[in-house]
């Protein structure tokens, strides 16, 4: 089992999760953040630190896509281990329907 990083995070990205990791898995997408699957020890403190609830266990039914889409980007994105200043608009757009088709950027972040 892993932890995947699902759509509420588009343009959410709180990053309250990063710095709770403790093997640092999270990498950072211009929008976004991901979880390198073969890193995560599968703990679970990221999950409750989401105040977008975006962060899953692989488990759950229907995220097989989640879970490609956080391995493939976690190969391409630099790694983020502190917490930084989410988008402006990240409280509007908590909860908004359909992010990944509508706005997901593959474009990589800063990274630490």
């Amino acid at each position: 089992m892993t932890y995947v990083v699902t759509d509420n995070c588009i343009r959410c990205k709180y990053m309250d999760c990063v710095e709770v990791c403790p093997v640092d898995c999270f990498y950072e997408g211009e929008n976004m953040l991901v979880i390198h699957p073969d890193e995560c020890i599968d703990c679970g403190v990221c999950e409750p630190e989401c105040p977008a609830e975006a962060i899953k266990p692989d488990t759950e039914p229907g995220l097989e896509s989640w879970l490609k889409l956080n391995a493939d980007y976690a190969s391409q994105w630099p790694n983020i281990t502190s917490k930084g200043t989410p988008p402006d608009d990240a409280k509007a757009m908590d909860g908004v329907e359909g992010k990944l088709d509508k706005f997901f950027s593959p474009n990589p972040g800063k990274g630490d």
